[in-house]
């Protein structure tokens, strides 16, 4: 029996290159596996995994959200009561936070605990954070499935201005270096998110793809 993976189009994200990453690995590996972007609530309600992408202002972003009529309350349903296997990307995990400082404060989904601030301008570095790095797994990153098959050596493609600095340290799975220690994903039960976009990111980002589209989150 196909499960449904619904990618959710709120108008901001990298829609098709996540569709279409998730569409080559499907085939590769041939999963039975459907994969829609919608923005209606009901068929994001009823899928068996969650994708929210996310490009652009943390404040339009979240705006864009709450524009979709009942997408919300949806999200709020399959993820935190349903618990079904959810993966932000980019903007689609620092709209996690409590609050983003991104032009303004905005108040984020509050699903797990922290902020989300501007990069330090360190040593001379340019914002936006812009290109490859390389991911260093924290102790429960090592051991969490959607990094299953990863070697120490993994690269994976940034672009952002601003990080999502987490409460609780339990809660980050890789950080990576660019004159200062970036949170690049965090997870916790059926949640998983990256900073970094694993569409964007060729080998490393289509076995991570993977590995969220087989994962089966602890119960």
């Amino acid at each position: 029996m196909k499960e449904t993976l619904c990618i959710v189009d709120y108008g901001s994200g990298n829609l098709r290159s996540v569709a279409n990453a998730c569409d080559f690995v499907t085939n590769q590996s041939q999963l039975p596996l459907d994969i829609c972007v919608t923005s209606d609530p009901q068929k994001v309600q009823s899928a068996d995994r969650v994708i929210l992408p996310g490009v652009g202002a943390f404040g339009d972003c979240r705006q864009g959200l709450m524009a979709c009529p009942g997408m919300l309350e949806a999200l709020q349903d399959v993820v935190l009561q349903q618990k079904k296997p959810f993966l932000g990307i980019c903007v689609g995990m620092q709209l996690l936070a409590d609050v983003g400082h991104e032009h303004g404060d905005h108040k984020g989904l509050g699903w797990i605990p922290g902020e989300v601030h501007k990069l330090q301008e360190n040593q001379g570095i340019k914002i936006p954070h812009m290109g490859w790095n390389t991911l260093t797994l924290t102790e429960k990153g090592q051991s969490h499935p959607i990094f299953a098959g990863l070697d120490a050596t993994a690269q994976v493609y940034f672009v952002h201005s601003y990080a999502f600095t987490p409460r609780h340290e339990d809660h980050i799975l890789a950080t990576t270096d660019y004159a200062q220690t970036i949170t690049a994903a965090i997870g916790h039960g059926n949640l998983v998110a990256t900073q970094f976009h694993p569409e964007k990111s060729q080998d490393v980002g289509l076995r991570i793809m993977k590995n969220f589209l087989t994962w089966t989150p602890d119960k």
